[in-house]
């Protein structure tokens, strides 16, 4: 394992590090207003600066473990965020976060101790030809070979999965963003998230590059994080929710765009469509999330029924808050559109191809992620018709703030001046797009081992026009049948906005609470115990058989010094007394020899513990605890 941190500079890390700093430097702008009248910012103030030092880290590293520990930091320093407002729901959504965090930082610790071992390097730009000679080698302890790389793979993308919220580790999306100030969540969604999906190209197209039947399995788990998503937001009435479910949503469309770069071989169109929604989706969401933080500066709540009808006469918000809006959704015109049709267009090719080569029976799971994938993007437009209508349409209640200016010159420039990339990079995807898409192929997919190049896309023919239509179709029914008839309901004279979705839809109360701190902890405690009894059963067995002590006098001088001098003082006592007060009824034993067996029944009690299984797990944890802070420092 490398000894040293080494760093690179090439095009795709220079792209996302520059896109980081814009999103901190907006976030910046915006941060003035948010914590104007909020405590503890020299907290938030540091550790802000520490967690971009460490994306940059990420995105910057050579090598994985180098990735591995300034993702961990990270990790950690991004956790104040969450905790910052010290709410219990705050303070609840940090330990989800800072426990998923902890569980992907092992699971990918794992996988590099495996591909270190199997390679004898974790340079990232070494890692593609390391894979192919290691699959191609001999000799070894690995088993077979390909399953040892899909076990390695998999521990690096439960880490990076994890943190990037897809499926079913997306539990801390929906309770960190409400909890985090509103900047903090901008940051979170648009750029902490990108640090995980990143770690996942690196996977997919430098260990397991073309693989088809591991493109397969992240496209089910991004078809799954894709809808879930979508139908969560749909559910929710809380603002700051709605956009952490959309996040969890956009996500699942990268992880699918992930999956189809293995699927096809590394092709252009699928990693294009990857890369350009990783950036838009960051743009989108700091728009969207800093509009959310207006609003909640204003209004003092996120919930649709109190913030309704506040955003009536802030026309500079509502275009803003509708551009984020429209480019979620993949309108023609905006930055979502342009990455959704490269994605559609991957999955349509991808049939074509597969029909082409007679495999009609392969056809059928991929025309069904194409339904869900047109039926994710009309379920976005319908939560942000949803959004969009509550604050800026409808009437509500009369805000405190109504009439007064809902952002300073500092917000509006990091608000509106975010919104206007939607619309520039919607509108010119040949020109920036193409320089993006350019410099990711040559990190992710050179030349060389590319099984084919984006074709030049008519972004405005009917057939990629059509996939927008038939989701801006399904978008309206859903608002207007399930959002305006289901999920409202008549209160004091008045409709308001419910949330139907069930309790048990919440995987970590109703999944990974009940297993991790009921069932493990219990099948756990009750293997050691098993073990324990085992043991201690068989060393009680030997003591009394093979190993039993020979009969013998036992002798006034058994034992130690100090018994016997002890257990003589106490002689001395009792004698005085069998000659006084207790002359009718004497004490005949000798304690020097009561001593003598206590101790030594002590002695041996203590070797039994010593030598029981509870006690060698114990110091086995304590082993490993000792060898983790090693490798680490």
């Amino acid at each position: 394992m490398v000894s040293e941190l080494t760093f690179a500079a090439d095009g795709f890390r220079v792209v996302y590090a520059a896109l980081a700093a814009l999103l901190w430097c907006m976030t910046l702008l915006f941060s003035k207003q948010y914590f104007a009248r909020k405590r503890h910012l020299v907290r938030y103030f540091v550790f802000y600066f520490a967690t971009f030092g460490a994306v940059l880290g990420v995105f910057f590293a050579a090598d994985l473990l180098t990735l591995f520990l300034f993702f961990e930091i990270m990790s950690f320093t991004s956790y104040v965020w969450v905790a910052q407002e010290e709410t219990d729901a705050a303070l609840k959504a940090s330990k989800t976060y800072l426990a998923v965090a902890v569980i992907g930082g092992l699971s990918m610790l794992m996988g590099l101790f495996m591909l270190d071992h199997a390679f004898g390097t974790l340079t990232i730009s070494e890692l593609r030809s390391s894979a192919e000679d290691f699959l191609a080698g001999e000799g070894g302890n690995f088993g077979n070979r390909k399953n040892y790389l899909y076990i390695a793979a998999s521990m690096l993308t439960i880490g990076f999965g994890a943190k990037a919220g897809v499926f079913p580790l997306h539990i801390w999306l929906p309770k960190a963003h409400p909890a985090a100030p509103a900047p903090a969540s901008a940051l979170l969604s648009g750029m902490l998230t990108k640090c995980g999906v990143f770690g996942m190209l690196l996977v997919n197209c430098h260990l397991l590059f073309a693989d088809g039947t591991w493109g397969n399995v992240i496209l089910v788990l991004g078809t799954i994080t894709m809808v879930l998503g979508a139908v969560s937001a749909v559910f929710s009435v809380d603002l700051k929710r709605t956009l952490a479910c959309s996040s969890v949503s956009q996500i699942g469309f990268i992880t699918l765009g992930i999956g189809m770069v293995s699927v096809m071989g590394g092709h252009g169109i699928a990693l294009q469509g990857t890369v350009y929604h990783m950036v838009n989706h960051s743009v989108l969401k700091l728009v969207l999330f800093m509009a959310a933080g207006v609003i909640y500066v204003n209004t003092h709540s996120l919930d649709l029924n109190k913030i309704r009808g506040y955003g009536r006469k802030h026309t500079f918000l509502a275009t803003a808050f509708a551009l984020g809006g429209l480019g979620l959704a993949g309108i023609p015109g905006c930055n979502g559109y342009i990455s959704k049709t490269l994605l559609h267009e991957s999955l349509v090719e991808h049939m074509h191809h597969l029909e082409q080569q007679g495999m009609h029976s392969e056809i059928g799971m991929y025309k069904t992620i194409e339904v869900l994938f047109l039926l994710a993007g009309g379920l976005t437009l319908a939560y942000m018709l949803k959004l969009f209508i509550a604050i800026f349409v409808e009437k509500g209640e009369e805000q405190s703030s109504a009439g007064k200016r809902s952002m300073t010159l500092l917000s509006g420039i990091a608000v509106l001046g975010s919104a206007v990339l939607i619309p520039l990079l919607g509108l010119t995807p040949n020109h920036i797009f193409a320089k993006i898409g350019n410099v990711a192929e040559e990190f992710f997919c050179p030349p060389e081992v590319l099984s084919g190049e984006a074709h030049a896309i008519h972004w405005l023919s009917f057939e990629n026009l059509k996939g927008a239509l038939i989701s801006v179709i399904i978008g309206v029914v859903v608002y207007v049948f399930v959002v305006r008839g289901v999920l409202m309901k008549h209160e004091n004279g008045k409709r308001i906005y419910v949330n139907r979705i069930p309790a048990w839809v919440d995987l970590e109360d109703s999944v990974f609470k009940p297993v991790l701190m009921n069932g493990l902890v219990f099948v756990l405690a009750f293997f050691c115990r098993i073990c324990d009894t085992l043991v201690d059963g068989v060393a009680a067995l030997l003591r009394a058989t093979v190993f039993a002590p020979r009969k013998r006098k036992m002798s006034i001088w058994v034992g130690t010094k100090l018994t016997h001098m002890f257990g003589t003082a106490m002689d001395g006592i009792v004698s005085v007394l069998n000659r006084s007060l207790f002359r009718n009824h004497p004490i005949e034993k000798s304690f020097v020899s009561v001593f003598a067996v206590s101790e030594l029944e002590a002695r041996q009690t203590f070797s039994l513990i010593i030598g029981s299984v509870s006690f060698g797990l114990l110091l086995a944890a304590m082993g490993l605890a000792i060898s983790l802070i090693y490798l680490l420092f």
